[in-house]
């Protein structure tokens, strides 16, 4: 039997007019700045309205286990269950962030669910979609520019170059861009130094207007943002170079959360990307909120497992926008708990139950982790043909000694209809369990107070260790008043660790921090572990190598 790709389920797809999927949940279409037939921003005088009128509903984050290469499946969650939710007649809408082309064209290729819980149209999602990327890749490089400029036209502000903070931006995986030397040649093309991409969704642009609230609110956290040093050791910001008005220009429609569809019509906010293991990993507020406003169930999900993306939803995402989510979706499949087991990608299939119970640790630990806040969770697994009856009853008893309720998940065959079980215990656990949400620390406490809290109590680990550079960048913040702010872990996914090898439920490990530094603007401190980078590669065979457009415009090969 032949099974459609994700592709092409979603080039069958009946989609709506946008402005009939904007009414199913109160916008009308003077609301709407379009973008063809399917897309559209929502105006500013409709999110102030909505924000104005409209009452909060319920708010629940999806996140997932450490992810592995046999996958999660947490967007096709996300999107299966706010349609499962409509199905048992919840209205319900989703707030998930937007595609990065590095991904796209590298290991993941497309980025919108799967199966037959997807958005729509998923091409023009993960292909520029409205160009909120292309904005924010342009004022990044807008404030490279006007730094170098200003070094040129006599460095009246005395920067010093050898601590030039900020680093320009693609959003593409591009090894090569990683450390590159600039301004070579005469005397008119600049003073030559080092410099460095970073991935675009990884620039505390991203995170600023993701947690930007409005124009005025966009416009103060750019001008606060640290580009540089001078020659005394004191920062340079955005606004001392008097350009955080022409970088908000830039990006005032990037800042209107995107409006789509999912395969069954249910609206779906879209609305910043960056990623959970280099950033905070969280769609934008205003998208969060707009579903949050317009609907009685807002989904929004965090990237990664839930030790990196839950844990920054919680501590900084819902500390900038004052959010209380009502229940977490905790995100697992049997393939992905066996290989947390020990069991290699290629052996996943045949049952394992003594593997599968090894690999529950992992999970274990996650549900533990959320439960430090305060929020009651679910756990969903997402079903594969290969799961066993043996392997399903297994982890249900697991479930059940944990006391954690479990639901099995066929959205990504079924669509909605897959998720309505998991839709009905969602709404019965927020209903009957108690909610004491509180973020895990204080952000008064020191810079290392913090990033060993997080080690300890999230990663299961038993300290941080700071070197020599680390410990002097946070003494440096402590110095000029930056250092009482949520904390950032840049780390791998694959693991509680910082090694990616090292998979289940390690404990009693370090963790080393290489590399401390502000994002001001954002108002978080990033602290960078060992072997992470703000710029991935490509692997040995890109994604882009089995994509291909026909001469009538279909596209082929984006999963």
């Amino acid at each position: 039997m032949a099974f459609k790709t994700d592709i092409q389920i979603a080039d069958e797809a009946k989609m709506l007019p946008i402005e009939e999927v904007a009414a199913k949940v109160g916008i009308e279409n003077d609301d709407l700045e379009h973008y063809g037939k399917y897309k559209a921003k929502i105006s500013w005088d409709a999110i102030k309205r909505i924000n104005d009128e409209n009452k909060d509903g319920k708010l629940i984050l999806v996140s997932a286990i450490s992810p592995t290469p046999a996958g999660e499946g947490k967007s096709t969650v996300s999107i299966g269950l706010t349609q499962g939710l409509n199905k048992i007649g919840k209205k319900s809408a989703v707030a998930l962030r937007e595609p990065s082309l590095g991904p796209v064209f590298g290991v993941k290729g497309g980025a919108a669910g799967g199966g037959y819980s997807q958005v729509v149209p998923m091409e023009d999602i993960n292909l520029h979609f409205t160009g909120d990327l292309h904005a924010m890749t342009a004022a990044n490089n807008l404030i490279s520019a006007c730094i170098d400029n200003h070094i040129h036209q006599g460095n009246a502000l005395r920067i010093d170059s050898r601590q030039i903070t900020w680093k320009r931006v693609i959003d593409m995986n591009d090894r090569a861009l990683r450390n590159v030397v600039i301004s070579l040649g005469k005397k008119a093309d600049g003073f030559p130094r080092e410099d460095h991409f970073m991935i675009t969704v990884a620039s505390e642009i991203m995170a600023v207007l993701c947690l930007s609230e409005s124009l005025t609110d966009l416009k103060e956290r750019l001008g606060k943002m640290i580009v540089a040093y001078n020659l005394d050791g004191d920062p340079i910001t955005v606004a001392n170079l008097e350009i955080e008005g022409a970088v908000a220009m830039l990006l005032k429609d990037a800042l209107k959360p995107n409006l789509v569809q999912t395969l069954e019509n249910t609206p779906a906010f879209i609305h910043g990307g960056p990623f959970a293991n280099i950033a905070h990993g969280c769609n934008s507020i205003l998208a969060t909120r707009l579903a949050l406003k317009t609907s009685d169930y807002a989904i929004t999900e965090a990237g990664f497992g839930a030790d990196l993306g839950a844990e920054k939803f919680m501590d900084i995402k819902c500390r900038v926008a004052d959010l209380k989510p009502d229940a977490v979706v905790i995100v697992a499949t049997i393939k992905a708990l066996k290989m947390h087991g020990g069991v290699d990608k290629k052996d996943l299939k045949p049952e394992n139950v003594e593997a599968l119970e090894k690999g529950f640790e992992n999970l274990k630990r996650h549900v533990k982790n959320v439960k430090k806040f305060g929020v009651p969770a679910i756990i969903a697994i997402n079903r594969f043909e290969s799961d066993t009856e043996k392997e399903i009853a297994k982890l249900e008893e697991l479930c059940e000694e944990l006391g954690v309720r479990i639901s099995l998940c066929d959205c990504f065959a079924k669509g909605g209809e897959g998720a309505e079980d998991l839709a009905k215990q969602l709404v019965d656990l927020i209903d009957e369990e108690e909610n004491n949400f509180k973020p895990l620390y204080d952000v008064e406490g020191t810079i290392e107070e913090k990033v060993n809290t997080i080690v300890k109590e999230i990663y299961g680990g038993r300290q941080a260790n700071f070197t020599k550079a680390a410990q002097n960048q946070a003494k440096k913040l402590e110095a000029i008043g930056l250092d009482r702010l949520p904390i950032c872990v840049a780390k791998t996914q694959f693991s509680f660790t910082d090694d990616q090898k090292v998979m289940g439920a390690p404990s009693d490990f370090d963790i080393e921090i290489q590399d401390v530094r502000v994002s001001a603007g954002a108002g978080f401190i990033v602290v960078q572990t060992s072997n992470i980078m703000v710029m991935p590669g490509l692997p040995k065979v890109p994604a882009a190598n089995k994509m291909d457009i026909e001469n009538d415009g279909t596209i082929t090969g984006l999963f």
